[in-house]
């Protein structure tokens, strides 16, 4: 999947790329054809620099049914030629997901398109696990004979249905396969689930990590070898050596972190780090001085696990640093640190931003660490991150940061967090909106009815409405 081209934050197009709630009050405002516009450019262009944590279907499907938009666009797109040549679930996830929703809303058109798109689509799992959750059984048992003709009855076939029936995110459809009236379905899906059973027991029956009886020098040698072929295992590596690591085998630990193979010197610091060995601070910088860039990310990620005092006072002399390790001090600080450190948090707060922009991913730690040491200067900084961010989840880091630290919140950014992409951005401004705009009232009226909100949601929505709140 190619990076997403996000448009400036004050369109129309980039508000709803962002996810963010003005995206849906401005779409609402503009002309018709021009929201729809930008509302299917967003599906059909999935916007997201992370589509696993990232939320947008809900999003863009309320946006759809509250602009009454037809699916043709998204017809086009799931049964274009493309859908043979592109396999990647990431063209078609989220417009799937979206017509998912709005089957849940109770469109049929929009019912029919997923039960077609399983029967010939490219990414016809995804669309069956949308259905799994929304659809009839009549609905799903039409589907058999489409899905299982994807694989043929040779041996090869009918490993690859065991695998997908394995693994299947929702099982509701296998399960009622399994039990279909039709002798030679039932009979062969339930043999795909047999099959599907015995290989995950017999995966579980042959691990493949350490064995009772290592050595030391066994673990930094697995863990080596597995940097040779493309896995990272110094963390479970380091977990291993808390098993089989006595105190003589010190001195050959401390040698591996300073001197050792990646494999091995990656390994002992994250021992040594997360033991609190009195030389791992010392161990850790000179590290980060001489080490490859394997070695130096290990020893940042090992250092910031630490939670002891003297891990915290390194970081207050370690900040100001111009590389990862002054970094990590910074986000250190932010988790660990005191109200004394607030100057300090601000300070790499403000170096993140003006250095690598407002997606930089270490704003993540200081912009929660913002917020719980309630460093109120930084709201201005916090208020461009939460507007130029493209990722929603680190906006609604800056959202709850700004409710701790910004006046100001509960009658402006929380207001428009209503209607924001992720649940926990709209719990937030449920609990801080002012409720004295009559569109705060209306919006929490309806999430407290949607049946496809969050329960957290609704919760804290209740919280704000119930017959005790004489305020709404």
């Amino acid at each position: 999947m190619f990076e997403p081209v996000i448009a400036p934050s004050g369109t129309l197009l980039g508000l709803l790329q962002r996810g963010r709630g003005d995206g849906t009050l401005h779409a609402l405002t503009a002309p018709r054809a021009e929201a729809l516009a930008a509302l299917n450019h967003c599906v059909l262009s999935d916007p997201r620099h992370d589509w696993q944590v990232e939320n947008r279907s809900l999003y863009y499907a309320r946006l759809h049914l509250d602009l009454g938009g037809e699916l043709d666009e998204i017809e086009r797109h799931l049964f274009d030629a493309e859908d043979v040549l592109d396999t990647d679930e990431s063209r078609t996830g989220l417009a799937l997901a979206v017509l998912g929703h709005l089957a849940s809303y109770g469109r049929r058109d929009a019912l029919e398109l997923l039960r077609g798109y399983a029967a010939v689509g490219t990414s016809w799992a995804w669309a069956l696990d949308e259905l799994a959750l929304r659809d009839d059984d009549e609905g799903l048992r039409a589907l058999a004979d489409p899905v299982l003709a994807r694989f043929t009855t040779d041996p090869q076939g009918e490993a690859e249905l065991a695998a997908v029936v394995r693994d299947a995110f929702e099982p509701r459809p296998w399960r009622l396969w399994a039990e279909d009236p039709r002798e030679a379905i039932a009979t062969r899906v339930r043999g795909a689930q047999e099959a599907g059973s015995f290989d995950r027991w017999q995966r579980q029956m042959r691990p493949g990590g350490p064995r009772p009886g290592w050595s030391v020098r066994a673990v930094f040698e697995w863990a080596q070898q597995g940097i040779e072929r493309g896995a990272v295992l110094h963390v479970p590596a380091a977990r291993c050596l808390t098993a089989v690591a006595g105190p003589e085998d010190r001195p050959e630990i401390l040698r591996a972190a300073r001197s050792g193979d990646d494999g091995a010197r990656c390994t002992a610091l994250h021992y040594v780090a997360d033991g609190n060995d009195p030389d791992a601070l010392d161990l850790i910088e000179g590290a980060v001085t001489d080490g490859t860039t394997m070695v130096v990310d290990a020893a940042v990620a090992a250092f910031e696990r630490m939670c002891s005092v003297a891990a915290v006072d390194r970081a207050r002399g370690w900040v100001h640093r111009p590389d990862a390790l002054g970094a990590a001090a910074g986000r250190m600080l932010a988790c660990r640190g005191g109200a004394k450190d607030s100057d300090l948090v601000l300070g790499a707060l403000r170096e993140a931003v003006r250095g690598e922009g407002p997606d930089a991913p270490t704003l993540w730690t200081l912009v929660d660490g913002t917020g719980r040491l309630g460093i109120a200067c930084a709201a201005p900084v916090l208020r461009h991150i939460y507007r130029e961010t493209a990722s929603s989840h680190l906006r609604g880091r800056a959202a709850r940061a700004l409710a701790a630290t910004d006046p100001s919140f509960p009658a402006g950014f929380a207001v428009e967090c209503l209607w924001d992409c992720e649940e926990t951005t709209r719990e937030i401004a449920a609990r801080h909106a002012e409720t004295g705009d009559a569109r705060v009232v209306d919006q929490l009226r309806r999430l407290a009815a949607d049946p496809a909100e969050e329960a957290e949601v609704q919760t804290a929505v209740r919280s704000r409405i119930g017959p005790d709140m004489p305020a709404v």
